[in-house]
């Protein structure tokens, strides 16, 4: 094989014509003549989610691998050159931003993580009209097509060009610092509409043949309380997005634009049988139900916030799942609502697809299931009328949907243990904003703003992992940077004994982290679960809330609310963060003794924690406790005794359940 030659390697089926075209709703290609709208009442005309070439046409095996690595390595060097790049530390240190590469057709090539879309640029921009070195902006969440949440999320889009023809784009979107808006960070916890959340940009074209609009950049810069991070992040974005569609420039001008197409389908072909084969096939045909909650949203108090998800399997054109969200509550006054009803869910069907990867045989095998656009044809989404959370009406707040986002991914994952007896995690929370706000040590304003992550849940197999951050490769800031740069001492960063849930396969811990401020200043928290926990399952228990407490051990000490714009910090003061644990899996009383004896050696779990969570009377020192078993047997047993008066559901929410659902300790669907 000649890996240099342009086309032998491409067999074209005897068809005339392109692929079977689809369309955004019908899978009908429209008529482009004929004008179409959106629920935003944008006009949806353009071509998306076709093949790029005839069913039936093959690629050498081994080119197609290439292709794919390709991709992945393309993908990983925008990403390195980003965050190598960029200034602020949201983007530099906390790496909460992703890249991915599409092809003409907008559908998603790379698999490593979830991405922004490519369809609003496409929709505004029409591809016969775009230039080698025009780079598209957006951070407007209703006319995103769902693709960007929150407008602290600016997206950057590049089209990659071939013989003066648009080929594929390339695509990086990140939580900046700010935006604008009533507070610091652009996340204002109490937000009734957008207009309050910071400075929305519709889909622009912010370099023009490789010239920056620098009338565009002064506006957004002048709307921004950081504006020399935010420019230098966005010259990070584009200058990385521009270099990735050199390289895969590149890639067609090896392989020629039949061959690399016909790879691109191969691919895509390939997650969409994988997954039929290996996943769908793993849920029984029928018809589940289950629903989770959101617990606040800045403005009203407290109350259920239901997301909820009726999934149908259906066996017919070899495997597909219907996700319906009717039951969702209706939209809130405050900002945890998200556009999820574009594009027919196209970013939510990408964004909770990996969940459905837990039903791989081996943990080994989940690991090799990348999540591209192959997953489109297999999932059908079915929205309630405009007016829910998941169907906002503008100019309704959005900044805090990550509640209702991640909620949905422990909504999937529990309506689908219903299905297959539990082979599921239990629930985690792994995304919170924290972070404090004043004048630094030269009179100067800081924004130093953290995303803590929390424990994943138990599985049927293993416990879960401690502080996970749901953005890949995203982590907490180093110590080290923020102490010499902010005014304030980090004097404790560890595990949170007792926050995973137990089960026979615990959830895994949250963070504790302390910060003594050094100024007085104000703290900001964008989070939940600070009621509600994170649920455990098939015997499980729930894990220990999300807390923040300031002026630990003082005289003003006190426990702050979840959300919160600028609670008052004193120099001296104590903020003690606590984020969740996840759920457990299986009945705790099951756990090995030595296990739970390892725990305890670890500071996992306290020897108070052994007995009334575990069943387990251990004594003697952290560093080398012992287990009385025949003391453990005997309360293992009573505790069985108890609970066999009481049948228990298939899910535990935790004691904050009763707070908010007038006492009831489980809700109806929880029973299987």
């Amino acid at each position: 094989m000649c890996l240099s030659c342009q086309t032998a390697h491409v067999k074209l089926a005897p068809v005339d014509g392109a692929a079977s075209s689809g369309s955004q709703r019908s899978g009908i290609r429209p008529d482009p003549t004929e004008p179409q709208e959106n629920p935003a009442g944008l006009p949806t005309s353009y071509e998306h989610g076709n093949r790029l070439t005839p069913e039936g046409t093959t690629v050498d095996p081994i080119v197609i691998e290439i292709v794919e690595g390709t991709l992945a390595s393309v993908e990983m060097e925008v990403e390195t050159a980003i965050s190598r790049t960029s200034r602020s530390p949201m983007i530099r240190d906390a790496h909460d931003f992703r890249a991915g590469i599409h092809d003409r057709q907008l559908r998603k090539l790379t698999g490593r993580s979830y991405s922004a879309l490519v369809h609003p640029i496409v929709r505004d921009f029409p591809i016969d009209q775009m230039a080698e070195g025009d780079v598209f902006f957006h951070n407007d969440v209703y006319e995103s097509e769902g693709g960007i949440g929150h407008l602290p999320d600016l997206c950057v889009t590049v089209p990659v060009f071939h013989q003066g023809e648009v080929v594929a784009f390339v695509q990086a979107f990140g939580h900046h610092d700010d935006i604008g808006g009533a507070v610091p960070g652009s996340m204002p916890s109490n937000a009734q509409s957008v207009f309050e959340e910071g400075l929305s940009v519709p889909p622009i074209q912010l370099w023009d043949k490789g010239v920056p609009n620098k009338a565009a950049l002064r506006i957004m810069t002048r709307n921004s309380r950081m504006p020399d991070s935010l420019a230098a992040d966005l010259d990070a974005e584009c200058s990385a997005c521009l270099m990735g569609a050199r390289r895969l420039s590149e890639l067609f001008e090896r392989y020629g634009r039949e061959t690399v197409e016909a790879a691109f389908d191969a691919i895509l072909d390939k997650t969409t049988e994988t997954y039929r084969r290996e996943i769908l096939s793993k849920i029984p045909d029928g018809t589940y139900v289950w629903e989770d909650y959101a617990e606040h949203d800045g403005v009203d108090e407290p109350q259920l916030h239901t997301q909820r998800i009726t999934l149908t399997k259906t066996s017919e054109d070899g495997g597909k799942i219907l996700i319906d969200f009717t039951g969702t509550s209706p939209q809130a006054k405050g900002p945890i609502n998200h556009c999820g009803d574009y594009v027919g869910g196209n970013f939510l069907k990408k964004w909770l697809a990996p969940i459905l990867r837990n039903l791989a045989d081996t943990p080994e095998r989940m690991a090799e299931l990348d999540v591209n656009e192959g997953i489109v044809p297999l999932i059908e989404m079915k929205f309630p009328p405009k007016g829910t959370l998941l169907t906002p009406i503008y100019p309704a707040p959005t900044n805090a949907r990550t509640f209702v986002i991640l909620r949905l991914l422990g909504v999937l994952a529990g309506v689908v243990a219903k299905a297959v007896d539990g082979r599921m995690p239990a629930d985690q929370e792994t995304i919170r904003y924290t972070g404090v706000y004043g004048k630094d040590r030269d009179g100067n304003d800081y924004l130093m703003r953290e995303v803590l992550g929390g424990g994943s849940g138990g599985r049927y197999y293993a416990d879960g992992e401690d502080t996970i951050h749901v953005v890949p490769d995203s982590r907490n800031l180093p110590t080290e940077f923020t102490e010499s740069r902010f005014p304030f001492i980090v004097e404790r960063l560890g595990l949170a004994v007792d926050s995973g849930g137990a089960g026979r396969y615990r959830g895994g811990l949250g963070y504790e982290k302390h910060l003594r401020m050094l100024r007085d200043a104000h703290f900001m928290s964008i989070a939940d679960r600070s009621i509600l926990a994170c649920w455990g399952v098939k015997g499980g228990r729930a894990g220990r809330p999300f807390e923040v407490t300031i002026d630990v051990g003082g005289a003003d000490e006190r426990v702050v609310d979840a959300l919160a714009n600028a609670e008052v910090v004193k120099a001296g003061q104590v903020i003690r963060i606590r984020t969740t644990g996840g759920g457990g899996w299986g009945d705790p009383l099951e756990r090995p003794y030595g296990e739970v004896e390892r725990d305890l050696r670890w500071g996992k779990v306290s020897f108070e924690g052994a007995r009334s969570d575990y069943g387990v009377v251990a004594s003697g020192t952290k560093d080398e406790p012992v287990v009385d078993v025949a003391a453990s047997d005997a309360l293992r047993a009573s505790l069985r005794a108890e609970r066999e008066a009481q049948p228990q559901p298939f899910f535990d929410r935790g004691p904050g359940y009763a707070v908010l659902a007038a006492g009831a300790e489980a809700a109806e669907v929880d029973w299987v």
